[in-house]
């Protein structure tokens, strides 16, 4: 069977699967059986044999341990008052900028993605603060909603980030990089949410009332005690991969020693939170590993039909320039955004983008980032954006009210990524700096 053919055929299995409600890793084992026995014939003991040394293979990766050490970070976290000084701290800084408290969303969001590497724990952890505190002082709904479904995606982008990680093992591409690569994208990307909070507020004063708090400089200077957990731990993580001391993996474990260390001397840490905070954390990593493990036999399916590389000698041969191609990508992973969750988005299109990014001639470092970027969009897009479900129990808003609010925040992250490609330094300067030295 032609590969074009096959690869459709394929696509139309996933979207089969995954539309009557199959969960994910499952659906994706029934698209790889269904296309190697019905198209390619292959037997049931060979498909067996493929199985288990995908499973072995993919499963014992040991950059993936950073998963679980990170997301068990992240749980801890949510769960103790550390949040909550985030926003305390916060809160005297950004009074004197217009928009003052809707800052605290994007701050907050930014400072808690160096600790968590999830989206949808970095929007459920800041929002379910802000939130509350931003209705209950008139702040407008639309504004607060919308910059925390956007800042909340940053939790994929800004270090450490687990689809960063899974991007490193799947393309082959040292996290350590990926990982400095991802700051000032992210950095770029919030400085674009403050300043259009800034211009809104600037035209309409009334969507951000006159605080009646006042803060003085040693209010300030005192808030920042409360950010001392959170600087705290970025630090500790960041400095042990970037002085060199600890892998991504081992600063995951070096991570989580702190953060246990930290809520200890808090006492915010108990034998309850410890437990639940535990079992949270092995629920997601099942659930990202049981992903990877079925993507990881999709693309060696879709690699014996031969899509990925004919698929790459056919765009290869329409000589597309650089900027064609990446605004075909681009558009591909918005569509996927709309339907799939961001790993499953990652594991499931790079063996065939993986492939025409490097004959295009692009570095597959800048690519890590600008696939992350995509995937946030996905992140704030309907029917399947998680951010928008998070925000949608953190506040009871309608979804539709909560995407429309979002929409102003995914112009701009599509803006991001214009500057992004454009200026291409802007993800890969970092990382010479740390590393090629």
């Amino acid at each position: 069977m032609d590969a074009l053919i096959a690869g459709l055929v394929i696509l139309v299995l996933i979207f089969l699967f995954l539309g009557i409600g199959t969960w994910v890793f499952a659906g994706l084992l029934l698209v790889s059986v269904t296309g190697l026995a019905l198209i390619l014939d292959f037997p049931p003991t060979r498909i067996g044999v493929i199985v288990s040394k995908i499973l072995y293979r993919s499963a014992s990766a040991w950059e993936l341990a950073a998963i679980p050490m990170f997301v068990w970070m992240g749980e801890i976290i949510f769960r103790t008052d550390i949040s909550e000084r985030l926003f305390r701290g916060l809160a005297p800084l950004v009074d004197r900028i217009p928009g003052r408290l809707l800052h605290t969303n994007i701050a907050g969001c930014t400072l808690f993605a160096a600790v968590s590497g999830s989206s949808a724990a970095t929007t459920a952890t800041v929002g379910k603060i802000t939130s509350s505190e931003l209705a209950e002082r008139n702040y407008d709904t639309s504004l607060s909603i919308g910059s925390l479904a956007g800042a909340g995606s940053l939790g994929l982008l800004i270090p450490p980030s687990i689809v960063m990680i899974i991007y490193g093992v799947l393309a082959e591409v040292s996290i350590a990089k990926l990982f400095a690569a991802g700051v000032f994208p992210g950095l770029v990307i919030a400085a674009l949410y403050s300043g259009y909070i800034v211009l809104r507020c600037l035209l309409n004063p009334a969507l951000s009332p006159a605080s009646e708090d006042t803060y003085t400089w040693a209010d300030r200077i005192a808030g920042l005690a409360n950010l001392a957990p959170v600087l705290i731990l970025i630090v500790i993580v960041l400095g042990a991969i970037y002085s060199g001391l600890a892998t991504p993996s081992e600063a995951a474990a070096v991570g989580v020693t702190a953060t246990v260390v930290l809520t200890l001397v808090m006492r915010q840490l108990t034998w309850g939170i410890f437990c639940q905070s535990l079992m949270g954390a092995v629920k997601i990593s099942c659930m990202v590993c049981s992903i990877l493990v079925a993507a990881a036999f999709l693309s060696t399916a879709m690699g014996y039909l031969h899509v990925p590389q004919d698929l790459a000698t056919a765009i290869g041969a329409l000589e597309l320039p650089p900027a064609g191609l990446i605004l075909i990508l681009a558009g591909f992973y918005i569509i996927l955004g709309l339907f799939l969750d961001g790993i499953s988005i990652t594991v499931m299109s790079l063996p065939i983008t993986l492939p025409l990014i490097l004959q295009a001639g692009f570095d597959p470092l800048w690519f890590g980032v600008f696939l992350v970027i995509m995937v946030e969009l996905g992140q704030i897009t309907p029917p399947i954006g998680f951010n928008l479900f998070v925000l949608q129990g953190l506040t009871g808003h309608p979804i539709g009210r909560i995407a429309a609010a979002s929409m102003p925040f995914f112009f701009l992250m599509c803006l991001g990524v214009a500057v992004v490609t454009i200026f291409p330094e802007v993800a890969l300067w970092l990382p010479g700096v740390l590393f090629d030295k």
